[in-house]
């Protein structure tokens, strides 16, 4: 009984394991690689800042990446959390129309905690040169990048190229 028992087994359980491998490659099959790729890209733009030797910040684009994926949520800009210092990057059209903005806090003057014996706090780092990146979903739109810092009076065109 026992034999007969596994003499069974063993067709049915290998009848199901090539039911399962061939159902699976019947959706596999239905998955058009248009749709695998809907979900769009991410471009990376990797800037460099320094100060030269008149105190003026000089900005320049090293490097701009793109990568398959999609943004979890997009960088909303909100006018309330800039401070003197900081930068605006701002992507547009080809036609100079403001596609979108994003706030970058002061790459040369970053916010680190301090360790001391009263305990935990926050200064200000002065740096001579720093890095910092800004990414966004791909869009064919978006032709050019422009970088604002903001100051006590207004903001001041740092940075301007056609991507």
């Amino acid at each position: 009984m026992k034999n007969l028992l596994n003499l069974l087994m063993v067709p049915v359980l290998l009848l199901c394991s090539f039911q399962k491998s061939s159902t699976l490659g019947y959706f596999r099959d239905k998955v058009s690689g248009a749709e695998i790729r809907k979900e769009g890209n991410i471009v990376y733009l990797f800037f460099q800042t320094d100060k030269e030797a008149g105190g003026k910040e000089r900005i320049i684009l090293q490097e701009k990446k793109i990568t398959e994926g999609r943004l979890k949520f997009t960088p909303s800009f909100d006018r309330s959390e800039v401070e003197p210092g900081d930068l605006i990057v701002i992507l547009s059209d080809s036609g100079g129309k403001e596609v979108s903005k994003q706030l970058v806090k002061n790459p040369l003057h970053p916010e680190m905690e301090v360790y001391e014996k009263e305990g935990v706090s926050r200064k200000k780092i002065p740096l001579e040169n720093a890095e910092f990146s800004v990414r966004y979903a791909y869009s064919e739109q978006i032709q050019m990048v422009k970088i604002e810092k903001v100051t006590e009076s207004g903001t001041q065109l740092l940075f301007t190229q056609k991507l």
